[in-house]
């Protein structure tokens, strides 16, 4: 299929970061490169793992009850370093911080700690996905993980975050539950509606994962999340339509969702998979890059939002070439 851009965006990849630059020869061009070791020498590289403590976390103590602030920052560094620089754990820091996150699993498979001690299914999800990507897929903690979110689908077969299916009125229930009373974790109403916010984070585990890609459910999950593209989710997290355009954080959005289905199989020819990536199409940037956020207001020109859009833009590109669209 021809590339049906309006301009081409090869030449401002390559005039992006080294790190960024490689990835476009070696994915998008398909050039024979050197190691990837090399590029993980870069100066962010070093930053990111500076710091960890002695427990393979990062980050300074605090926030529990409701937020865990190491599992927060270990999180967002792992996100860079697993998702964006190809570590694995071979490294050793990467297998002390692996190590540390299955720390925080309970013994019925879910980790938990980023909302105090409610079930978190989204971020099960996501970390179960980084854990994978970064060589933990036989693990049976993985397995434990995944079957977990399996059990803890909505009845319409895809997932919430269980907290949020309380009734109107129950903000005082929440807050009590988020602040350490009761100490159990409340039990979603499974006859609430999925929620593609949650959905999308907990498919990123079986997309990431060979074998569990295949399992019917999560693929009905699949079909699910592609139809609720450009609308609003059900619950109050992340509702706003225009998310699905607001790309420069781990929140769902068209670039997630689509890195997921594509493992799942989905091809060009689906309707809800066309729609999203003629959006792309149609709005690409003069220079042949993306903005890291469309949302309606949200100005974003600082020089980290530079330094994103490209990989922004790179993400969204190969997204294109595996659909056919470049």
């Amino acid at each position: 299929m021809e590339n049906k851009l309006r301009i081409n965006s090869i030449p401002y990849l390559l005039n992006s970061s080294e790190a960024v630059k490689y990835i476009a020869q070696r994915d998008l061009l398909n050039e024979t490169v050197p190691d990837i070791s090399e590029i993980q020498k870069n100066q962010e590289v070093t930053t990111l793992l500076k710091g960890q403590n002695k427990d393979g976390s990062w980050g300074k103590p605090g926030g529990y009850p409701i937020y865990h602030k190491q599992m927060v920052e270990t999180f967002k560094r792992l996100r860079i370093l697993v998702g964006r620089y190809e570590f694995n754990k071979n490294h050793p820091q990467i297998e002390f911080a692996s190590e540390y996150l299955f720390g925080t699993q309970t013994l019925d498979g879910d980790f938990r700690g980023m909302i105090g001690n409610q079930y978190a299914t989204y971020y099960t999800g996501e970390f179960s996905s980084l854990l994978i990507k970064a060589g933990y897929a036989e693990d049976k903690r993985i397995d434990l993980a995944l079957n977990w979110l399996l059990s803890m689908r909505q009845n319409d077969g895809g997932w919430t975050v269980p907290i949020q299916t309380l009734p109107p009125g129950g903000g005082m229930k929440r807050l009590i539950a988020l602040t350490g009373a009761p100490s159990d974790p409340i039990e979603p109403d499974r006859t609430k509606p999925f929620s593609h916010m949650g959905t999308d984070m907990v498919l990123r585990a079986f997309a990431a994962h060979t074998i569990m890609r295949k399992n019917p459910e999560a693929i009905h999950a699949a079909c699910l999340l592609k139809t609720r593209f450009f609308k609003e989710d059900t619950y109050s997290s992340y509702k706003n339509k225009h998310y699905w355009v607001r790309f420069g954080h781990w929140w769902p959005n068209l670039i997630t969702s689509l890195e997921s289905l594509i493992q799942f199989g989905f091809t060009s020819t689906d309707p809800d998979i066309a729609g999203a990536l003629q959006w792309f199409i149609n709005n690409q940037e003069n220079d042949g890059s993306w903005k890291t956020s469309y949302f309606p207001g949200n100005v974003v020109n600082s020089k980290k939002e530079f330094i994103e859009r490209e990989w922004i833009t790179l993400r969204i590109l190969k997204i294109l070439k595996y659909f056919h669209f470049l």
